[in-house]
Parts: structure tokens; sequence; C-alpha cells
């Protein structure tokens, strides 16, 4: 009965989450965002976020290939980063399964449409291919994090796997890179 009460409250302190991050309140009237402005807005902020990334990777040396590999997905999830800091705050089961459950759905879903848009545009402007490294990179880890999230449970240990997933990654381009991966 016990558990049957936390898991409730668990449930409550979850909606209370979604419902603050997500929902105006009843006395409030939600405006929707217009579509067209957010396209527009889009196309007008992507540019210069190029340009911004472009020049960090200048000025540190290194290639905009890292600079973009770390920096355009913190960009372009930001909102589910902050949702997923919210629900794993709560330090409850369910609320640590939600957050990690939105986190690798997302990544999975970007890094799947990302390449498969970047194949596409190989292929249909006939483009040279140069990103095998890359490319490489992103199958291992989908398939390395496809397996890993099959289990119901995660355990710290594995946690910290998915936590070295990233830098590792970047290691395992840089090495296909020296081996002569283009």
């Amino acid at each position: 009965m016990n558990s049957d009460r936390q898991e409730a409250a668990e449930e409550d302190a979850a909606g209370q989450v979604r419902d603050a991050l997500f929902d105006s309140s009843d006395d409030e009237e939600q405006e929707e965002i217009p579509e067209e402005f957010t396209q527009s807005w889009s196309s007008i902020s992507s540019d210069p976020m190029v340009d911004v990334m472009q020049e960090i990777a200048v000025r540190a040396g290194i290639s905009p290939f890292y600079v973009s590999f770390v920096l355009a997905p913190l960009a372009s999830n930001a909102s589910e980063v902050v949702a997923s800091m919210f629900y794993a705050a709560k330090k409850t089961r369910k609320t640590m399964t939600v957050s990690l459950s939105a986190l690798e759905g997302a990544a999975c879903m970007n890094n799947t449409f990302c390449l498969s848009i970047f194949m596409a545009l190989i292929f249909f402007r006939g483009l040279a291919w140069q990103y095998t490294a890359e490319t490489i990179s992103i199958v291992i880890v989908e398939l390395i994090m496809a397996l890993m999230v099959r289990s119901s449970i995660m355990t710290t240990g594995e946690a910290f796997c998915v936590l070295s997933i990233f830098p590792l990654s970047l290691v395992l381009v840089a090495t296909l890179e020296y081996f002569g991966f283009d």
C-alpha cells in the first residue's frame, strides 16, 4: 500500500513539473506562436549560429567539426536538456526514467534524421564524400545506445558508460582521421 502512495506521489510530482514547464495557469490564456514566425526565426538565427561556431573553432585552433559536434546538439536540444534536468532533480525512479528516455530518444532521433539528410544531400548533389570517420562514429554510437536502452533498469555503471560515449566518439573520429579515413 505504501508503494502505491509513493508511486502516486511521484506521478503527481512529475505532473506538477510537466505543468510548470509546459502549461500556462488556468487564469492565463496561452498564445500560440505562428509557424511562420518560428520558421523565420530559425532561418534568421541559423546562419549567425554557424558563423559563431566557425569563429570559435578558428580562435581555438581546432576543427570546426569538433566545435559543432559539441555545441550544435546543446543548442538544438536545449529545451529537452532543461526539461530533463527538472525531471531528474526530483530524484525518483519514475522521473529519472522519463528524463533519460527523453534525452535518449531525442539524441537518436536527431542523429538518425541529420545523418539521413546529410547522406541525401551528398547523394543528390553529387558532393565529394569526406565524412567517413564521422559517419562511422555516429553509426557506432547509435548501435551502442540501441543496445543499452533495451534494459528496463539503468545502473550507475551504465550511466557512466553512456556519459563516456560522447568523448569516446570524438576520440574515435580523431583516430580514424589519423589513419586516413577522411
